[in-house]
């Protein structure tokens, strides 16, 4: 019997053939469709227009844990991802240690960039172009400050010492 109009159907319809309304199976009929394992429950989850191309780069952890909630983020969105070590960020010894790398397949690269900014994961400018950059390039700035004040030190120190013995003679 159909929720909203009430009229009777045969068990295999699926909807309502006056009204339209979808009909839901009565009994443990969801026990046969509950998930085999974990991992079919998460591929149940994933939305196949985002499941294809090449995987690209939309974020990354700055360790394990903060990738997995990132990784589970984007899965609960319907958006798979897969976690990997960044390069030249290896740290045997701590296995949970390390920044990571999260990669989504290129049709759904644009919403889950989308949606990382929106949650605040990620920012609009340091992530949209992240599908190509290596970690040596994201820490540019800061060589080139380290740098600026190494010089910048060397230089007070010259004019002191200089100061100094013009002062002495």
């Amino acid at each position: 019997m159909c929720p909203a109009c009430e009229a009777s159907h045969l068990e295999e319809e699926r909807f309502c053939a006056r009204c339209g309304m979808p009909l839901v199976v009565a009994g443990d009929a969801g026990a046969a469709e509950a998930p085999q394992s974990e991992a079919h429950a998460r591929a149940r989850k994933v939305r196949p227009e985002y499941s294809r191309g090449d995987l690209v780069r939309v974020a990354g952890g700055r360790n394990q844990a903060e990738a997995e909630l990132i990784h589970g983020f984007l899965l609960e969105e319907g958006i798979p991802s897969l976690v990997r070590r960044s390069a030249a960020f290896d740290v045997p010894d701590f296995l949970a240690a390390g920044q990571r790398d999260i990669l989504v397949p290129e049709s759904g690269s644009g919403a889950a960039r989308e949606l990382l900014v929106e949650a605040e994961l990620a920012s609009a400018a340091g992530e949209a172009g992240a599908g190509r950059a290596r970690p040596t390039e994201l820490r540019a700035p800061h060589v080139v400050r380290l740098t600026a004040a190494i010089l910048g030190g060397g230089l007070t120190a010259t004019l002191v010492a200089w100061g100094l013995s013009q002062i002495a003679h």
